[in-house]
């Protein structure tokens, strides 16, 4: 059987309200989330010893157990007789940069094995693994536009999500999540959040999501840059390209976006951006995959 292939899709928080500090440690998140058109490369070559192979830009960065093994053992401790082998990651988004890199690549890899497998693993049981993995890797598993709520693995399918353009930028400081939870301290949550997430419709209409995304922001914007300063000179060069409607930091970051009507705008405003300041990782692309 020749290697089948997926792509760990970029995650974008394009917004990121943090309720509070729940007692099981965790914080209690409503955030707008989508994914760009780019992301890391995730190959499975079935059957053999499981192993995983990782090479690209950012291979270098990734140290310590990777959640592609950790997906790849907690499927087979769930069914064991699955169809593993070698994993080939080719690591293109950088590391510890808010995109949710991991995450989706763990999700890429669950989706490897249930089409290696021929359905042995259901939708539900692949729910069942996802947020034993991470917050983030339930909404990864689908890679489409949702809000999420809980510590973030509750989903809810946002409807008419308008086609856009998005530029992203990461001055190269890798920033571990812990480090903005922690320097945010949070207050304990008050009170239990409503049961359910409200339902979002866009109606493919782009100023209808900068309404609703405009005054939310990202609560973590301010203690990361608190951590990593050089977040502020993103930011900053961001909002002077012309076009852009939205800057602000994703995730924990450092990775910040901008959002433009077009991907050709997009495109436009990275290219000048590269030129003035090379060192950045910056790419443009769409939301949406």
């Amino acid at each position: 059987m020749t290697a089948l292939r997926e792509t760990g899709w970029a995650k974008l928080n394009l917004t990121l309200e943090v309720l509070g500090r729940r007692a099981d440690g965790f914080h209690e998140l409503r955030s707008l989330v989508a994914f760009a058109g780019l992301g890391d490369e995730v190959e499975l070559e079935p059957d053999g010893a499981l192993e995983l192979k990782v090479e690209g830009p950012f291979a270098h960065a990734l140290g310590g157990d990777n959640l592609i093994l950790k997906a790849a053992k907690a499927a087979l401790d769930l069914a064991p007789n699955l169809r593993l082998g070698c994993f080939r990651l080719v690591k293109l988004l950088p590391v510890a940069a808010g995109l949710g890199g991991g995450s989706a690549d763990a999700a890429a890899a669950l989706r490897l094995i249930a089409r290696a497998n021929g359905g042995a693993l259901t939708e539900a049981q692949l729910a069942e693994l996802a947020p034993k993995l991470g917050s983030d890797v339930t909404v990864c598993l689908d890679s489409q536009p949702a809000l999420i709520t809980g510590r973030g693995e509750k989903v809810e399918a946002v409807s008419g999500f308008p086609s856009c353009g998005v530029l992203l930028a990461n001055p190269g400081s890798p920033l571990a999540t812990e480090a903005v939870y922690a320097a945010l301290r949070a207050a304990p949550l008050a009170a239990p959040p409503r049961q359910a997430a409200e339902k979002l419709d866009f109606q493919g209409d782009f100023a209808r999501l900068l309404d609703f995304a405009r005054p939310r922001g990202n609560d973590l914007e301010a203690p990361a840059a608190r951590l990593t300063p050089e977040i502020r000179e993103v930011l900053a060069a961001l909002v002077a390209l012309q076009g852009v409607r939205i800057a602000r930091l994703s995730g924990s970051g450092p990775t910040c976006f901008a959002l433009f009507a077009t991907e050709a705008e997009a495109q436009r405003a990275a290219a000048r951006l590269a030129a003035e300041h090379p060192a950045w990782w910056i790419a443009a692309t769409k939301l949406g995959v």
